[in-house]
């Protein structure tokens, strides 16, 4: 069974200005929680702090374990991390590179045959298989993107936290890969996915987590969540709620919440 990961009470302060505040948040097994609100609200820090790749205080926790409990490869084989920016400095070839995702199971030795299967699946899920022998830098934004999500994807963590996965990626494989979280939480991974699109966050997303001014400010179904009310508080613009296929879809009408 998967272990859920959750973070409790966490206050994070950065050159002085507190970028958290008391927040705390959970993704449970089978759930994809889309973590949603304006720049500079924290959604990265917070993926940062649930990795321990940024201090704060409170707690992180898997399961029932606490974060700084863990070894650093134990938290690896259990939770991917993409995060944002899709650089690559070295031209090695894209199977390489989505290869460095299996490290955390290697132990020093050569990629086995079931490390080798877990690249090509991964490569094949992220729609970069076709690419396997080129230099990485030589691909496009977008398919670097993809790259970098099939290397986090052949680790085969139960647990992946993607920070805005869907970005630089044309409107065809914004689709593919908010299908392909969907299916990871579908077969019983937790997923927990900084998106700017509220369209494929209600869509594909259990729950949408609302960040805002460090604070989690709403937490539920995306028909609870998405709100006029709501999207105009946070993001500072008026919009309309219209339903397409049972999803809720807001369209912004104008910057102003007021000027609608």
């Amino acid at each position: 069974m998967t272990d859920g990961l959750r973070l409790d009470n966490a206050t994070c302060r950065l050159g002085g200005a507190t970028i958290l505040d008391r927040v705390s948040l959970a993704c449970a097994p089978g759930e994809l929680v889309a973590l949603v609100g304006p720049n500079g609200a924290g959604k990265t820090t917070l993926l940062r702090c649930l990795v321990g790749l940024q201090t704060f205080e409170g707690e992180a926790c898997l399961g029932e374990r606490r974060m700084d409990d863990l070894r650093r490869t134990e938290i690896a084989r259990q939770v991917a991390y993409l995060p944002q920016g899709h650089v690559f400095h070295w031209p090695m070839s894209v199977r390489d590179v989505v290869a460095i995702g299996r490290i955390p199971h290697l132990g020093g030795a050569d990629l086995g045959e079931s490390d080798s299967a877990a690249v090509d699946r991964a490569m094949v899920a992220a729609g970069v298989d076709a690419f396997a022998g080129r230099p990485v830098t030589t691909l496009s934004g977008g398919e670097r993107a993809r790259v970098a999500l099939a290397r986090a994807l052949a680790g085969e963590a139960p647990i992946l936290l993607a920070d805005e996965p869907t970005a630089s990626l044309d409107l065809r494989y914004q689709l593919v890969v908010s299908e392909l979280l969907r299916d990871k939480a579908n077969a019983g991974g937790a997923v927990l996915a900084v998106m700017h699109d509220l369209g494929l966050a209600a869509r594909y997303a259990d729950r949408i987590a609302v960040l805002h001014q460090g604070r989690i400010v709403a937490d539920g179904p995306p028909g609870d969540i998405l709100t006029e009310s709501l999207i105009g508080e946070v993001f500072g613009i008026a919009a309309r709620i219209i339903e397409v296929a049972g999803t809720p879809i807001a369209v912004p009408v104008a910057a102003d919440p007021d000027g609608a």
